[in-house]
């Protein structure tokens, strides 16, 4: 029974082989054709990838930071294939442009990047480069950009968003809090390892000198120590340092102040309520102190001893001079 089965059951294959539309052969020379060249564009795109990301490791083997032009610019940031991040600094570090903020955060940068690239977890997935305005206008155009410096996160995958450009007005460029905006938009953490500065240590070691020397000069008579009005001096000093924002400036690095690239205006102020720049500390330091002046002086043209209408008009004129300073403000 089985053995008569078999022919029967090629016969049946064989009807339905002849009856199968003469059209889908061409349709499957199309699907198979199609398959072929999605898989050697695939397969291209690999191939270009790998180079990219070879020719990368290169640079950063060579230096933590790369200069970039348009043509690079295009090619290894803009251009798809990708599967790292890139960090861009765009900057005018060229002694015409008198941009010294520039330094001061190219400085924050190279210790950022040198901290990543002699790191343990340095891998191929983030890199660190920068154009300057003066090798690159046409990436500047391009961007829209209309002021240096500043910090841009260009992801694997899509455009950067509005979190991948680094609020530097507010924060300040210091490398501890690029390296915390770096780990919020790519998810890797860099300890930030910093050259070691003797300077303060230098410092303090003079003061201490300074300070051990007077004291022995003057071991006989040690009266000065106990003097109100000099440690309420340093009192002041101390208390003026503190209200006028030094403290926040040491933690955030702001620059000294901000000049207008287009018109070359400089400000002193910073526009937002949540940031400063440095010219702003000084400013209200030295109106925090012309407030405590005038209010030393009224107490003092009450209280001394003297004819009246002199005391009257010392205290008129340090009062109005107090009125002018509030005025000010």
């Amino acid at each position: 029974m089985g053995a008569r089965g078999a022919p029967s059951r090629r016969r049946q294959a064989g009807r339905r082989l002849r009856y199968l539309p003469t059209g889908s052969f061409p349709f499957l020379l199309l699907l198979l054709l199609l398959c072929i060249q999605l898989g050697g564009g695939q397969k291209k795109k690999e191939n270009l990838l790998a180079e990219k990301v070879e020719q990368l490791m290169e640079w950063s083997s060579r230096r933590s930071i790369f200069r970039m032009n348009g043509d690079k610019f295009r090619k290894f940031i803009k251009a798809p294939p990708r599967n790292y991040s890139m960090i861009v600094m765009f900057t005018a570090l060229q002694p015409q442009r008198q941009c010294s903020v520039c330094r001061q955060a190219n400085e924050e940068y190279q210790i950022l990047a040198n901290s990543w690239r002699y790191s343990s977890a340095f891998c191929n997935k983030l890199f660190f480069s920068m154009v300057d305005y003066d090798e690159g206008t046409d990436v500047f155009q391009q961007l829209n950009m209309n002021s240096a410096p500043t910090f841009m996160h260009f992801p694997p995958k899509g455009r950067p968003k509005r979190a991948d450009t680094f609020d530097l007005q507010r924060i300040g460029f210091a490398a501890e809090q690029l390296a915390k905006w770096i780990a919020d938009r790519t998810d890797v953490h860099i300890r930030v390892f910093r050259p070691p500065n003797y300077s303060g240590t230098i410092a303090l070691a003079l003061l201490v000198s300074l300070v051990g020397g007077l004291l022995y000069l003057r071991r006989n008579n040690l009266e000065f120590i106990y003097n109100k009005t000099g440690w309420a001096m340093v009192s002041l000093c101390i208390v003026f340092a503190m209200t006028s924002g030094q403290m926040w400036n040491h933690i955030r690095g702001p620059p000294y102040a901000h000049k207008n690239p287009h018109n070359g205006q400089v400000s002193y102020i910073h526009g937002s309520s949540q940031a400063q720049f440095v010219a702003e500390s000084h400013i209200i330091l030295v109106l925090n102190a012309a407030i405590t002046m005038g209010m030393v002086l009224l107490n003092e043209a009450a209280t001394s001893k003297g004819d009246v209408g002199k005391r009257r008009s010392k205290s008129g004129c340090y009062f109005c001079s107090f009125a002018l300073v509030l005025r000010f403000i």
